[in-house]
């Protein structure tokens, strides 16, 4: 008989507060959790804004004990993450809580994961470059306090990480990682620099618009068990509404906020669209993008993205699968014309009177005259990739096979190095 298809949508999500000034309610969800002492994971340039003494000020407030690691590395690895949990491990804590962008939230997910349980990272990495072992029971309780707008880690199951051998970026997945609780305060985030703020908008995109358009939950085998389902099941009703709402704040405000730090309203919406993308994706998962931007940021040499405060090479996540999105859309547009081209109008696209093929296919360009507005770099050449390079891509994106099944469109290792290719030089 044929194989039934998947016909549930499982929608798992941590609990929200949201809006300017809930960053004072912290002292209190910690509690109602029954915390009485708490290990905070932070972002070390919060000293210098104020944060970090405001949710010192805060949890303390409360009678509670508090240890502070401040020693968080931006785009975390395999190394920065197991220094952060063998902190961790030298400290007695009931409950974790993070305050800083995806880097610090993801670190204290790991530090979360590797106290809470014996093992190594890469007993969790994914498959087939880690064992991709089943995280064996719930974590301790962790609250995510956002400073950026982008990642969408406060919501998610998944801890992103770079392996310095390797030179690949990859991640671990499993339900239990996702935080119990994000306290997302847009307050925290009108201190973002410009070109944070680019990157970590154009991280809200590409989660966004990957969720939008990825295959279809009920295209997909129904799982042998509840258990056996994967974390990211495709795109399906209830993902579409968080990722296209995503999609369209992002479209109107990132550029105010990008060249006004202080409009409030513009940073409201962009830390709304991010724990919204971040809510539609972490259900339906990624595809093509940020397969392709895992080696684009693990195989850096050189390059530094003007504007971050960091001296060794970095090329942040949401550059790294933003470049290769235009090709990548390009490739998919068939798939779902409708889809991509709803896209193409919230970033600001006319698509009135074109054929349906027509109107996806503007999805690209409008990508590319987003990233042009915020002056990111015009293709992978100006990171110093060249074609040579390519082959070596092409290897690092194809073990990320947890992303790729999700593509609406078969894809093959000669489809991605087009890709690369196209995304050479933009304009």
């Amino acid at each position: 008989m044929p194989q039934e298809m998947e016909s549930v949508i499982p929608l798992n999500m941590a609990k929200l507060k949201f809006g300017a000034g809930a960053t004072q309610e912290l002292g209190y969800e910690l509690r109602m959790l029954g915390a009485r002492k708490v290990f905070l994971v932070a972002d070390p340039r919060l000293w210098d804004l104020g944060a970090l003494d405001q949710v010192k000020e805060v949890i303390e407030g409360e009678g509670i004990g508090l240890r502070i690691y401040d020693e968080v590395h931006i785009e975390p690895t395999d190394v920065s993450l197991q220094a952060a949990a063998d902190q961790a491990r030298r400290v007695e804590f009931d409950a974790i809580v993070a305050l800083g962008g995806g880097s610090t939230i993801d670190t204290a997910k790991a530090a979360n994961l590797l106290t809470s349980y014996p093992g190594e990272l890469y007993d969790y990495i994914n498959k087939p470059i880690g064992r991709g072992a089943p995280v064996p029971g719930p974590l301790k309780p962790m609250i995510a306090l956002p400073t950026t707008a982008g990642t969408g880690s406060e919501t998610t199951t998944v801890i992103a990480l770079e392996l310095l051998d390797m030179r690949v970026k990859t991640g671990i997945s499993h339900p239990h990682i996702r935080p119990t609780m994000a306290i997302v305060d847009p307050l925290n985030t009108l201190s973002l620099p410009p070109a944070v703020t680019a990157s970590s908008g154009l991280d809200v995109l590409t989660h966004a618009a990957e969720s939008y358009t990825i295959k279809p939950y009920n295209t997909r085998p129904m799982p042998t068990s509840p258990d056996q389902r994967a974390s990211y099941i495709g795109a399906n009703p209830i993902s579409d509404l968080w990722s296209g709402q995503a999609v369209e704040w992002m479209g109107h405000y990132l550029r105010r906020a990008y060249f006004n730090g202080y409009d409030v309203e513009a940073r409201t919406y962009m830390a709304m669209s991010s724990t919204f993308a971040g809510i539609g994706f972490g259900n339906a998962g990624v595809h093509i993008p940020h397969a392709l931007g895992y080696p684009i940021a693990g195989m850096v040499r050189d390059w530094t993205y003007p504007g971050y405060d960091i001296e060794r090479p970095l090329v942040p996540h949401g550059i790294a699968t933003a470049l290769p999105a235009p090709a990548c859309f390009r490739f998919t547009a068939p798939t779902s014309p409708g889809r991509h081209a709803r896209i193409a109008e919230w970033l600001g696209a006319s698509t009135a009177g074109l054929s349906p093929l027509d109107a996806a296919l503007e999805l690209p360009g409008a990508i590319i005259r987003l990233m042009r507005d915020l002056r990111c770099p015009n293709g992978l050449s100006a990171l110093g990739y060249t074609e040579a390079d390519i082959p070596e891509m092409v290897e690092g994106a194809w073990k990320q096979q947890r992303l790729l099944v999700g593509s609406p469109r078969p894809v093959t290792k000669a489809d991605l190095g087009r890709m690369l290719a196209e995304s050479m030089e933009l304009w």
